[in-house]
């Protein structure tokens, strides 16, 4: 039994999340979307969705930050150095969070409110915390792997009122319902996309919430959540004549 939930921990730890690259080059003149990537992986994870985004027009700010070796009050900072002048010009601001980048947006914008804020979307961000933390949370592996964030991802981490505080702006929040992790959904109670479950991705306040058919790991290359990025950000909601 010992043998079997050391194995299970290693696969979950190991399919937990990973990847690198440099800064999309902006410039002043149009709308910008800051992204962030999520914990345990870089900028380039995100570099499909920040093309597609380019393509339509858009300025992108694909920003790659430390996720791994602070708590999240830190990394909030340490954003707010890489962004607020490059973003101060901007006649428009939107902002883009995956996984853990998604409360990190929320912690961010709570802190530091830009005066040119536009629309604020959350790709499987886990707002009350993944049960595949709970259950990876004393492992030495996860810790070493994750460091003190990945401690905070928990369902028992509390961070809502503490970082997160009210949404104020615009919010739209895409879930998954599709799974390559047929071990995580175990742990997780009710639909989910291998990580974080459709109801941890759900907050107050938030303006519109769709579920699309993709795995947590795809996320930033998967072609519906693009098209559904890309239907907020024009429209301030997402397109519903798909079926969820």
């Amino acid at each position: 039994m010992k043998l079997i939930k050391i194995l299970i921990t290693s696969i979950l730890i190991l399919t937990f999340n990973s990847s690198y690259a440099d800064e999309t080059n902006i410039s002043d003149k149009s709308e910008y979307v800051v992204i962030l990537h999520g914990i345990a992986r870089s900028n380039s994870h995100m570099e499909p969705l920040a093309e597609y985004l380019q393509k339509h027009g858009y300025k992108v700010l694909n920003i790659d930050y430390p996720s791994t070796k602070h708590k999240i009050e830190q990394l909030i900072e340490i954003l707010d150095l890489k962004i607020s002048k490059k973003i101060d010009k901007a006649p428009k601001v939107n902002f883009i969070g995956y996984s853990m980048g998604g409360i990190l947006v929320r912690g961010y914008l709570n802190k530091h409110r830009p005066k040119n804020l536009g629309k604020v979307i959350q790709l499987a961000a886990p707002n009350h915390g993944s049960e595949v933390a709970d259950f990876l949370k004393n492992n030495w592996l996860y810790k070493t792997i994750y460091g003190p964030a990945g401690q905070q991802l928990t369902t028992s981490a509390k961070l809502t009122k503490q970082l997160f505080g009210e949404v104020y702006y615009e919010l739209g929040v895409v879930a998954g319902n599709s799974t390559i992790d047929p071990v995580s959904s175990y742990i997780i109670d009710g639909d989910d996309d291998g990580k974080v479950s459709i109801k941890s991705t759900k907050t107050k306040g938030m303006k519109d919430h769709v579920v699309v058919p993709a795995s947590h790991t795809f996320f930033p290359s998967n072609d519906d959540v693009h098209k559904q990025v890309l239907h907020f950000l024009q429209n301030g909601k997402f397109d519903k004549t798909k079926k969820e």
